[in-house]
């Protein structure tokens, strides 16, 4: 039998939750990692192959993401085992018996992620009186169609962009998964100056070493146009194999890996996307002088934005807020890397010590 234990330490988990409801077909894990900052906020993902390990490190990335920012809020993350791609009665039933389950769990605040939505989350609120991410119509600030996580992104290549001599204007970026977040950081570093040279989505990946028109590609995602049918740029193989200054994961956890990160031909990574590279294919990087923007750091503006709308905040308000704290922490990070030291673990340490100042303020540590 598998350790209930084995993730364990001394920032949490705090709870690990399974659900299971056989007459709808819902399995779904909930991990409140640590809520020393405050009620934990943290994505609902769906997607048919998501395991305790994968929400595990994903809860753990939301406490020090949440940390980090200075955020009132602890870390959590959920994961519902099925295809989010089905029936959209099935789905609300599924989310709606998810929500049912987690009506107690009162320290967690489910937030959307892959595979769910602004309405998932309304139903989510409709049945818990809890969630961010909400539909406008109910108070919501709209994350995915105001691109918070990419512009995010964007505010944090542009902090690190000076500290390895690359001027935006010009940069060649390339995004692995083209959806909400790779999108929007592609249309927010395109607005300071860079060129977009590579795309993959789910279908197909695209190349075109003059620069893709960004506003084109999102159009084309939008009517559900054929990615693969994109004018001007050729189909490649991987986009780990595209040659740019700005290499951004925006999709699946572990897509740089030791056996394939010496293919990548970047100066930054900025991980659009949660756990997007194991810790062997950072030290690989660092070694080699590319300069990595972590998760927790770099994709922040999501759960900023999320924040500032469950405490009453404007969308105006959020943007200001993501760039404030992003630039300022991922300088801080920066500031503290050298040859020893990866921006990992200098972002760890700052999001750990505010964790910690907020656990001495606790009576239970």
């Amino acid at each position: 039998m598998t350790d209930p234990f084995q993730f364990a330490d001394a920032m949490g988990p705090a709870k690990i939750v399974h659900l299971h409801s056989p007459g709808v077909g819902l399995k779904a894990i909930v991990v409140i990692d640590n809520i020393a900052c405050g009620p934990a906020i943290g994505g609902v993902r769906m997607a048919p192959d998501v395991t305790l390990e994968e929400c595990f490190r994903l809860a753990r990335a939301m406490t020090l993401k949440n940390a980090a920012a200075g955020l009132p809020h602890g870390g959590g993350k959920s994961v519902i085992a099925a295809d989010p791609h089905m029936d959209r009665t099935k789905k609300e039933a599924l989310i709606r018996a998810f929500a049912t389950a987690i009506v107690d769990l009162r320290d967690y605040i489910p937030g959307p992620d892959m595979g769910t939505d602004e309405m998932c989350m309304a139903w989510v609120k409709d049945e818990t009186g809890r969630a961010v991410g909400l539909p406008p119509a109910i108070g919501g600030i709209p994350l995915d169609e105001i691109g918070a996580t990419g512009f995010g992104v964007a505010v944090a290549v542009a902090a690190a962009a000076p500290t390895i001599g690359l001027d935006l204007k010009g940069a060649r970026v390339a995004i692995q998964g083209f959806g909400a977040v790779g999108q929007h950081a592609a249309r927010f570093l395109a607005g300071k100056g860079a060129v977009l040279v590579g795309a993959a989505d789910s279908s197909a990946t695209l190349a075109d070493p003059n620069g893709m028109d960004v506003a084109a590609l999102m159009a084309r995602k939008k009517s559900g146009t054929a990615f693969a049918a994109t004018p001007g740029a050729r189909p490649v193989d991987a986009i780990i194999d595209v040659p740019c200054d700005i290499w951004i994961p925006a999709a699946r956890p572990d897509v740089l890996r030791a056996d394939n990160v010496a293919r990548l031909n970047a100066r930054i990574v900025a991980q659009g996307a949660n756990i997007p590279a194991t810790d062997e294919a950072e030290r690989m990087l660092h070694q080699r002088g590319v300069l990595v923007l972590p998760d927790f750091i770099a994709n922040a503006g999501g759960v900023i934005s999320a924040s500032v709308e469950y405490h009453g905040g404007t969308e105006s308000a959020a943007f200001a807020a993501i760039a404030e704290k992003i630039d300022r922490n991922t300088r801080a990070v920066l500031a503290a890397v050298s040859t020893e030291t990866l921006p990992r673990a200098a972002a760890i340490a700052l999001a750990k010590s505010r964790v910690d100042a907020a656990a001495a303020t606790r009576r239970w540590r």
